[in-house]
Order: structure tokens, then sequence, then C-alpha cells
């Protein structure tokens, strides 16, 4: 699986999980989780490569999605579990 279908799995996690996801040209270093006003958002940088954001959205996940309860592709788990120092139990 590459980066780019990894990062739709990641975003797909994000918007089940109440995050509002934000497509937006932010000059290829810009992205990630905020929250605005108790809302959260992940902002996905249209110019940053595949690999960053999926990074960026790996590490989003690991905040605000509960991964040991729900089931989710064994390559997207690993991504996860690589890029945030999550240990599997």
């Amino acid at each position: 699986m590459n980066e780019y279908r990894i990062l739709e799995e990641l975003i797909d996690l994000l918007e089940q999980n109440g995050v509002t996801i934000r497509k937006e040209p932010l000059g290829g270093n810009g992205g990630g989780l905020c929250a605005v006003k108790e809302k959260s958002f992940f902002f996905v940088d249209t110019q940053a490569s595949s690999t960053d954001m999926a990074v960026l959205c790996a590490e989003a996940v690991a905040e605000k999605v509960n991964i040991e309860n729900i089931y989710i592709l064994p390559e997207v788990r690993q991504f996860i579990e690589k890029h945030c120092d999550i240990q599997q139990e």
C-alpha cells in the first residue's frame, strides 16, 4: 500500500471521529491538526508530499482516535505505530 492510499485511510479515520478535513495549498510545509472553538480540523497541504501529509495525519489519528478499539487495515496500523511511537500490546 503506498503512502497516498495510507493518507486516504487516515483521513477517513479522522472524519469518522469528528475531525473536519480541509484541503488547502499551504506552501508544502503546512498542514496538521488544530482546534477552533472546541472543533477539530485537519488541514491537508495540497502542495506537500503524500508521505509528509500521511505522517502528520498519523500523528493526528494517534491523538484523536483510540486505535486499539477499532479495526484498521494492518498496513495503516503499522504506519501509525511506526511514526507515532505507539507500542503494540
